[in-house]
């Protein structure tokens, strides 16, 4: 019997009520609308409430996932969190979204994966090892933040640029059949600790309470290699396949900054019309930001069956990666 493909049945998300626009931004930093549009593309970007916590994002994603696939969570063989802002040190945000999910009668294991922005390929692509070998045959991956927590208010370069959000994807296993998950790729280099971090933590302590630092970044640097590391992802996940860019349906990229996606839909040669955006209303949500763009898409018909799909996602570490998944 061939190994069974990692097929997405479901897809959800959640986004948090209360939005923050750049006009409210400029009445708290030195900034405008008009100065993070044209820099970002990012018109607002929500913000979770007091007492509301990543764990609460990513359930709601995940019950949304679960019931767009028509599972249910005692189907579950394995629940995995990407998420750079986990609720606690620990226990683990996924082993908290399993007990709130009442995934715990059925003892169903669940682990964080931690790749900042890429946090989510990264998890989509342990997930479809998991199936593939045969070792689950339905797994819950979330991506949630609550990048509202680490950041600057007073840092103009990095404030403006984070929201809040959760997106969940149900994989399947599917035996014999052609569509799901085609190929997953992976990559970090540490050697740029220093452009993209927070000034703080639990081993090196810092200057906020409890050690954990607040956002700092490098932004033209991180621009450069961001641009550069997602037009590699998209050679590499088509080289492997034996695809062109103009078999390529949809792209589904992480939704850091206008440009940068206009930048890899033009390495693909796409039309725009067929790039997810949701960074204008949504702004940079980590590991959240890609499987929150491919439920709008995927929510909304534009992606159909046989589609084939690319994600790429950037972020501290550095971390990249990519995802192509036949619909």
């Amino acid at each position: 019997m061939s190994m069974p493909s990692a097929r997405i049945t479901g897809t959800g998300s959640y986004l948090p009520q209360k939005r923050l626009t750049n006009h409210e931004l400029a009445q708290k930093v030195n900034t405008s609308d008009e100065w993070i549009r044209s820099r970002t593309g990012i018109i607002e970007r929500r913000i979770a409430a007091e007492g509301e916590f990543t764990s609460d994002l990513a359930v709601a994603a995940g019950k949304n996932a679960l019931m767009a696939a028509g599972v249910s969570v005692h189907d579950l063989d394995l629940i995995l969190t990407a998420t750079t802002t986990p609720d606690l040190i620990f226990p683990s945000t996924a082993s908290i979204v399993q007990h709130k999910l009442g995934a715990h009668l059925n003892r169903t294991p669940a682990f964080d994966i931690q790749a900042v922005c890429s946090g989510f390929i990264y998890a989509l692509s342990v997930a479809d090892q998991f199936i593939r070998t045969g070792a689950c045959r339905r797994v819950l991956v979330i991506g949630a933040e609550t990048l509202s927590r680490i950041l600057d208010w007073s840092d103009r370069g990095t404030c403006i640029l984070f929201g809040d959000g959760a997106g969940a994807v149900v994989l399947e296993a599917d035996h014999g059949g052609k569509r799901g998950i085609l190929s997953t790729h992976l990559h970090a280099d540490g050697a740029h600790v220093d452009l993209l971090y927070t000034h703080g933590g639990v081993s090196r302590g810092g200057p906020s309470e409890g050690g954990i630092g607040t956002i700092r970044m490098h932004g033209n640097e991180v621009f450069k290699q961001a641009v550069k590391a997602l037009e590699g992802c998209v050679d590499e996940a088509l080289d492997a396949n034996g695809l062109t860019k103009e078999q390529i349906d949809w792209l589904v990229p992480h939704q850091a900054n206008i440009r940068i996606i206009q930048s890899t839909a033009k390495r693909l040669g796409m039309p725009m019309e067929r790039v997810a955006v949701t960074v204008d209303r949504h702004g940079n949500t980590s590991a959240a930001s890609v499987p929150l763009a491919l439920d709008e898409v995927a929510r909304s018909g534009l992606i159909q069956p046989d589609h084939l799909v690319l994600m790429a996602a950037f972020g501290g570490g550095f971390t990249w990666g990519s995802a192509l998944v036949r619909w």
